[in-house]
C-alpha cells in the first residue's frame, strides 16, 4: 500500500455538497447516488494517485477493469465524511463493468473480489485496526513475497502493528488469487528485465527509472514490491527525479 497525499479539495461540487454533510447513513446513500460530478472528482483522484489502486497498488484500467470512488471510512458508518475529499481514494474496481468483468472471467468466485469492494470493507470496518492509504506510514506495515505474490505484514513489528496489518490484508483480500497473480507476474517481468540487463551491459538506472517513476502521470502497478526489488537503487532513483515519492 502506497501511502496518498492528499492535493486539492475534488472541485467546487464536492466541496459544495460537504458544507452539508450527510447526518444518517440513508441520507448518504441516497445523496451519493444523486451526486453528479464523480467523474470530476475521480479524475483528481486518479492524478494524486499515479493511477494506482488506493489499496492494492494495481492498475485496472491496463485490463479495462476501472475505478470506483472509494469512502475510506465507509459512509453508513460516518456520514458526515461522504464529501470530505480527505476521506476519498480511487479504488479497483469500476462498480458496474469492472466488478462484473472480474467475476465473469473467475466463475463468480466471491474470493477474487479485493479492494474497497471486498466483503470486509463493505461491511463494518475496525477504524482501530484498519490501515488507511492516507497514513503516512502505510507502507510500513506490509512486505510483498514476489515468489508466492502474497502481501504479508512486514517483519519486526510490533504485536499490535501486525494484527493491523493482519486485520487489513484480510479486510481488503489483498491476497486474492488474482492479485498474487499479477504480482507474481510482475515480479518475474521485472526478474527477467534485470537479469537481461546485467548481461547485456544495460544501464540498470535508466531501467529503474522506467519502472519507479511515473509516465504521463501514471505509475506501472505495485510500485512498492517494485521499490523493493530495486533496492538502494530504487532509492537514488527516487531521491534524484521523484524526491517529492519518496
Amino acid at each position: 500500500m502506497r501511502a496518498i497525499s492528499k492535493q486539492g479539495t475534488g472541485g467546487f461540487h464536492l466541496t459544495q455538497s460537504h458544507a452539508t454533510p450527510p447526518q444518517t447513513s440513508n441520507q448518504a446513500t441516497s445523496r451519493w447516488s444523486s451526486f453528479a460530478h464523480k467523474g470530476e472528482v475521480l479524475d483528481q483522484l486518479l492524478a494524486e494517485q499515479y493511477h494506482l489502486c488506493c489499496y492494492s497498488e494495481f492498475r485496472p484500467d491496463q485490463e479495462g477493469l476501472g475505478y470506483h470512488i472509494e469512502h475510506v471510512e465507509n459512509k453508513s458508518q460516518n456520514p458526515a465524511r461522504t464529501f470530505d475529499y480527505t476521506n476519498l481514494a480511487a479504488s479497483a474496481l469500476d462498480s458496474n463493468t469492472g466488478l462484473k468483468t472480474l467475476k465473469k472471467q473467475n466463475n463468480d468466485d466471491p474470493e477474487e473480489v479485493f479492494g474497497g469492494h471486498a466483503s470486509g470493507k463493505r461491511s463494518t470496518v475496525n477504524l482501530n485496526l484498519f490501515v488507511s492509504c492516507h497514513q503516512h506510514n502505510c507502507p510500513q506495515f506490509f512486505a510483498y513475497l514476489p515468489s508466492s505474490g502474497e502481501v504479508v505484514p512486514r517483519e519486526g513489528l510490533s504485536a499490535n502493528d501486525t494484527a493491523k496489518a493482519e486485520y487489513t490484508i484480510k479486510l481488503l483480500n489483498l491476497n486474492s488469487p488474482f492479485l498474487q497473480t499479477r504480482r507474481r507476474q510482475w515480479a518475474q517481468e521485472l526478474q527477467v528485465f534485470f537479469d537481461e540487463h546485467i548481461a547485456k551491459g544495460w544501464s540498470l538506472n535508466h531501467l529503474a527509472q522506467i519502472d519507479l517513476l511515473p509516465i504521463n502521470g501514471k505509475l506501472n502497478r505495485f510500485f512498492s514490491l517494485t521499490r523493493k526489488f530495486y533496492g538502494p537503487l530504487a532509492e537514488q532513483t527516487l531521491i534524484q527525479h521523484a524526491p517529492a515519492m519518496v
